[in-house]
């Protein structure tokens, strides 16, 4: 029990001095702020352009404003995500990977507590931001339940994430150059994970494989319950979630192991 309290406290503290160092960085958090105003600010008019044009109050059950702050959720989620390929290639790279791997922290924990230290924080304006233009436009949220389901389904959404990303960015115990991968899946995370519109706006095809895809569970599953929450719907979001939280742990876990036996380490 102790043992295990005192593994507790020291990855506690690697995520809070990963909060720490994130609030040295002001001018950081006012682009992205500013950023996600801007995007906000295009999807607001394209889709009351949308609205407008077809004279409908609702395109698939969901309404104008539902659908905006549903933009805001998905948004939030993504801008809030770091980039966890770059650093890992930066520590095969530059050798620091050797330092890493003896000390008496996992290496996936490590980076997992400070992914989620920095995903909190930058979560927490960005949605602040978001919420400001979403308000002035389509007024206030009116979702009873929803935020409870949704900050239900975040820390798995932001946890799923970690480890799509770490998937990728352990490769680079093998290729070192990942961003191009780190790309190809965040351009996946976009459109199958519903972050530029709902899955249920998608043809039905699209909308079918993207359902059998892990994407849906980061940025849909928590947007989605937000904005129109559903008790049943919640129940199968939370376990499909954390099923592909388990599987893809375990992908990691075998991408870690092998690759830790093939790494050849740069630098001093």
């Amino acid at each position: 029990m102790m043992t295990a309290l005192a593994k507790w406290h020291k990855y506690r503290a690697v995520g809070v001095i990963s909060v720490k160092q994130q609030l040295k960085y002001r001018v950081d958090f006012l682009m992205r702020a500013l950023m996600l105003l801007f995007l906000m600010f295009i999807f607001i008019h394209l889709w009351s352009a949308a609205y407008a044009s077809g004279g409908a109050r609702a395109i698939e059950g969901f309404t104008l404003r539902q659908i905006i702050w549903y933009l805001v959720f998905a948004e939030a989620v993504t801008m809030a995500c770091p980039w966890l390929c770059v650093r890992i290639e930066n520590e095969v790279k530059q050798g620091e990977i050797a330092v890493r791997l003896i000390r008496p922290v996992s290496y996936a924990g490590f980076h997992y507590m400070t992914y989620m230290g920095e995903a909190a924080l930058r979560f927490v304006v960005q949605l602040a931001a978001g919420s400001l233009i979403a308000w002035a436009c389509v007024g206030p949220p009116a979702f009873g339940r929803g935020w409870a389901g949704f900050i239900a389904l975040l820390p798995g959404a932001v946890t799923l994430m970690f480890l799509l990303n770490l998937s990728v960015a352990l490769l680079a115990f093998w290729i070192e150059e990942t961003r191009g991968l780190e790309f190809v899946l965040q351009k996946l995370n976009f459109t199958a994970g519903g972050m530029l519109l709902p899955l249920e706006l998608m043809p039905d095809r699209l909308e079918r494989i993207c359902s059998w895809l892990p994407f849906r569970a980061v940025l849909y599953f928590p947007a989605r319950m937000g904005t129109a929450f559903d008790g049943g719907m919640f129940r199968v979001f939370l376990l499909a979630q954390w099923g592909w939280i388990a599987a893809l742990a375990l992908v990691c876990m075998f991408i870690y192991r092998r690759g830790v036996r093939k790494l050849n380490v740069n630098g001093g």
